[in-house]
């Protein structure tokens, strides 16, 4: 609660396409060379014996990187009980986010699994947030970002069986869409697979090497069967851009950059599809003003919500909102 208030004072001081195969892409990870025989050409990864060679290189090329059973099982039912928990109003984290999907969202159910399709900024539960801390996904998050480090959003997702209306579809986006934070090289997210997931349910799907260009113009996209708030989509990709479908087991990860244009199907099975990804940044990022560039609709989006939850309008920006949902994971804090 100490933390919590103090976030609070930081907000209020300002009053038909083609599609690549289904890989699990996972290169090998053999011991590592030392950082004195590796060529220091890397852009996106840092040097810490990590990585073997051969994942620093595919990373550098396609923005992603996939390590197999990573997160346990235990873990991950503890998560899911959790989860279980938060839908049924056993525990009310602070600043917990419960998202419905759009197809559900005007009907009367009372809350439960079976309702909730995503929830957002866990940061103040302390046993989901134990999945951003845990030292084999911090192993690798390190590889990225320094060793400073800082979470700067958490997810739960819990895809639901598609409606007919395609609205479980998730369309495709770049991460640092949603974030002021820089530079984006410092940025990764981690993405662990609860369960076993393909095309059947909504695997993610990534253009690999998109994280190379630039941030691009994101908005809602113009679907017949609705779209979820705050899926927005980008504006100008190309329809005929290789893709890779990322079919991962339970306990499954990838880390890949907040440039690389990602998103994820429709889930056509009966059951649910669940993952928890953690967004971390290195401490020594900073914060931009997006005044001015494509993040503005986000930005404004984001204040009005915030406004509404709080009921303090015109009393918030969207840097403060941003940080008041960070958290120190490992290291000092710095900048963020």
């Amino acid at each position: 609660m100490d933390r919590a208030r103090a976030r609070l004072h930081v907000v209020l001081r300002h009053l038909g396409r083609p599609a690549g195969p289904a890989v699990r892409a996972h290169p090998a990870a053999e011991t590592a060379p030392s950082a004195s025989s590796r060529p220091q050409q890397f852009q996106y990864t840092l040097d810490n014996n990590v990585l073997s060679l051969e994942q620093r290189q595919f990373y550098e090329e396609n923005g992603f990187l996939v390590i197999k059973n990573l997160v346990s099982d235990e873990d991950i039912e503890r998560f899911r009980a959790e989860f279980e928990k938060i839908c049924q109003k056993e525990v009310s984290p602070t600043g917990l986010v419960i998202m419905r999907d759009v197809s559900t969202v005007q009907s009367q159910c009372t809350l439960s699994e079976q309702v909730v399709s995503k929830i957002q900024d866990f940061q103040e539960d302390e046993e989901l947030f134990r999945y951003c801390t845990l030292p084999q996904i911090l192993k690798y998050v390190e590889c990225f970002t320094g060793p400073n480090i800082m979470s700067i959003h958490t997810m739960l997702i819990n895809k639901p069986p598609d409606s007919g209306k395609k609205t479980s579809r998730h369309p495709l986006h770049q991460d640092l869409h949603y974030f002021p934070f820089r530079p984006s090289n410092h940025i990764v997210c981690s993405w662990t697979a609860m369960e076993h997931i393909d095309r059947n349910n909504g695997c993610l799907v990534v253009l690999p090497g998109t994280h190379k260009g630039s941030l691009k113009p994101h908005d809602y996209p113009q679907w017949e069967g609705g779209v979820n708030k705050m899926y927005h989509g980008i504006q100008d990709y190309q329809p005929d851009s290789a893709r890779v479908h990322l079919v991962m087991e339970k306990g499954d990860t990838v880390f890949f950059h907040p440039l690389l244009i990602h998103g994820s199907g429709q889930n056509r099975t009966k059951g649910f599809r669940k993952a928890i990804s953690c967004h971390y940044a290195s401490a020594n990022c900073h914060c931009i003003d997006v005044e001015g560039t494509s993040q503005e609709n986000i930005r404004n989006e984001v204040i009005e919500v915030a406004e509404k939850r709080l009921g303090l309008k015109g009393a918030v920006n969207f840097k403060d909102i941003m940080l008041f949902r960070t958290r120190l994971v490992k290291g000092e804090r710095v900048n963020l």
